[in-house]
């Protein structure tokens, strides 16, 4: 199937479907296949940029997703994809996948029975064409060039060069097989990576400018990601770590990280010239719920949690949430642990067994990180938080004790089941010899009597 993919997009190639720009009153036609084939691809490059390779292009594509296809409008910087229709909503279709600039000015993905699953809505405004721009900025403009709908206005998880972001807006990225997202969000006063879960949203690495000044947006520009105040001026900035240009900074969908990006001639592809996490274990979604992350960059579920049999298996398997209240529930202490996620629900000062007590009656309260005044910090601190995620571990004496909430009783549980079954095996073995000697026993009887009545005859 992949083979046919290929075949599929050099016949659309051939057939002069890669044009300079797109206009109205002249629809593009993908065929989506029958039956669903998983890693299917099927791909129409319509515009490409003069540059010297790698080119920005544009692409109608049709992709095999969960069970379904999805058609969407892409951008491509080489191979590399930099801006998505469907990033934060894919559009399902079947039979066909339509890229159509209506004559009103509207560009629209649609599918069979005239089904609209995404658009500019920028009918009425005058639009006559789709291009896209040296700096992978796709546009739509009227006669007099005037744009009037661009890329750039609805970011992914990838800034170009030259592109900008303001305050209050951000990158995303999804891992798949995940409910979690990851979210690159710019502030007044930092810049931070978030993992965000349900109604919970934890930071786990952020950047601030130095003198607490305020941040109006950010530009990737060829030697950094570069930091403005509202006057225009550069306040701050992450600095790229190799000679040449830079060309993005992206977001990874599977791990979370931040890194700035530059074309290697030499290997012939994009490479990071910074990330913001060096160390898997820095990485939020590092192991599985309920798994560590050890020093070894491997994941362990945590033990007293989850039986030996599945020690092996998905982590996930969690036993705290939903409970509350000291009667119903009580705080497992795992030693070595923290946590990679900061910006949980914060008290200061207060004693361990009050930062237990305070999880215990928090029913969105699932662990707690305590620090003693060593180490990181010189105050006493009680975090909270609504999911098991980032845990990783650490060197001991740190003065950090890492909580997870369980039900009452689940303490010491684990070596109990052991015992259990310990004793169990020994009772059978037991109750084994003794029928082994009666059957024994028995069998020796019958046997000499029958000698004794044959020696009688």
């Amino acid at each position: 199937m992949k083979l046919y993919s290929f075949i599929f997009l050099i016949l659309l190639l051939t057939n002069g479907y890669c044009k300079s720009d797109f206009r109205t009153g002249s629809p593009l036609m993908l065929a989506v296949p029958v039956e669903y084939s998983a890693g299917f691809i099927g791909r129409a490059f319509i515009m490409e940029t003069s540059q010297r390779a790698p080119a920005f292009k544009v692409a109608l594509s049709v992709e095999a997703f969960n069970g379904k296809y999805s058609c969407s409008l892409d951008v491509f910087l080489g191979d590399v994809k930099v801006w998505n229709s469907g990033h934060y909503t894919r559009f399902y279709t079947w039979d066909k996948c339509v890229l159509e600039l209506t004559d009103d000015g509207d560009l629209r993905l649609k599918g069979p029975k005239e089904q609209v699953g995404w658009r500019t809505g920028t009918s009425g405004q005058g639009v006559e064409r789709l291009q896209i721009m040296d700096s992978g900025n796709l546009v739509l403009v009227d006669t007099l060039n005037r744009i009037k709908w661009q890329s750039f206005n609805f970011p992914t998880n990838v800034m170009l060069w030259g592109q900008r972001l303001n305050v209050a807006t951000r990158l995303t990225s999804f891992p798949s097989n995940s409910d979690s997202f990851y979210s690159l969000e710019i502030h007044y006063n930092k810049i931070a990576l978030y993992l965000n879960s349900g109604k919970w949203n934890y930071s786990y690495w952020e950047f601030k400018p130095s003198k607490n000044r305020n941040i109006t947006f950010v530009k990737v520009a060829s030697t950094g990601l570069q930091l403005f105040s509202d006057q225009y001026k550069k306040i701050a900035q992450i600095l790229s770590q190799a000679p040449q240009p830079l060309r993005f900074l992206a977001l990874g969908n599977s791990t979370g990280n931040l890194g700035l990006y530059f074309y290697s001639p030499s290997e012939g592809k994009f490479e990071a010239s910074f990330q913001a996490l060096n160390t898997t274990c820095d990485l939020p979604l590092a192991c599985k719920p309920y798994g560590i992350c050890t020093f070894s960059n491997s994941c362990s579920c945590m033990r007293g949690l989850i039986e030996e049999n599945t020690m092996n298996s998905n982590c996930s398997e969690g036993i705290s949430g939903g409970i509350c209240g000291s009667g119903k529930a009580e705080m497992l202490e795992l030693k070595g642990v923290s946590s990679v996620l900061k910006d949980a629900a914060k008290k200061v000062n207060v004693s361990k067994e009050a930062c237990e007590n305070l999880c215990l009656d928090d029913c969105n309260c699932v662990a707690a990180l305590y620090s003693s005044g060593k180490g990181e910090t010189e105050l006493r601190e009680c975090r909270h938080y609504g999911l098991i995620m980032g845990v990783k571990q650490v060197e001991r004496g740190t003065g950090l004790s890492y909580m997870v909430k369980v039900p009452k009783g689940t303490r010491g549980s684990h070596g109990k089941s052991n015992v259990k079954k310990w004793v169990l095996i020994m009772v059978g073995v037991v109750d084994g010899l003794i029928i082994l000697l009666v059957l024994g026993g028995l069998g020796y009887y019958f046997i000499q009597k029958r000698r004794k009545n044959s020696t009688q005859h």
